[in-house]
């Protein structure tokens, strides 16, 4: 005996699948980041950012500014950062990660203020958090990319 219900739920699965756009950091929250310069340039003062948290425009702006750089002078040799923004822009956030105008700090970014919107402000102001830029005080896998539930400390 035909079963044609069974045939007729996985296409509407398949469309459905197929209709709905996914953020880029939907599922594993696992950026894995594999440029060395990249990672010893940006992580010689903070966390180095995976570049797949801000669209293109956003690193571009944030290259464009190092003498300024959260109020800082971040200058890095022109050949480096030409290297490093390569990388940065291939790498960058794509889909609905990429919003429209383009955030000029990952915490100002649609995506981190709704994954982040429980987080009560007295915890970012806290000893150990300091600001919502301190990934690593709650991410204990931010320093590999791993930004997954399962690797989230609380500070309650």
């Amino acid at each position: 005996m035909k079963r044609p219900y069974r045939s007729c739920a996985a296409l509407a699965l398949f469309a459905l699948a197929a209709a709905v756009e996914l953020p880029a950091h939907a599922g594993s929250h696992v950026y894995p980041g594999n440029d060395p310069k990249w990672k010893a340039e940006c992580g010689s003062c903070h966390l180095a950012f995976p570049a797949q948290l801000l669209p293109a425009d956003s690193w571009r702006r944030m290259l464009s500014g190092l003498d300024r750089h959260f109020g800082v002078d971040a200058s890095v040799d022109p050949a480096e950062i030409k290297h490093i923004a390569r990388y940065l822009e291939a790498n960058a956030a794509t889909g609905k990660m990429a919003e429209t105008p383009p955030p000029a700090q990952i915490t100002g970014a649609a995506w981190f203020r709704r994954e982040h919107r429980k987080v009560p402000a007295a915890d970012w102001k806290s000893g150990t958090v300091k600001s919502a830029a301190n990934c690593a005080a709650c991410h204990t896998g931010a320093e590999q990319g791993d930004f997954s539930e399962r690797q989230i400390k609380f500070w309650r």
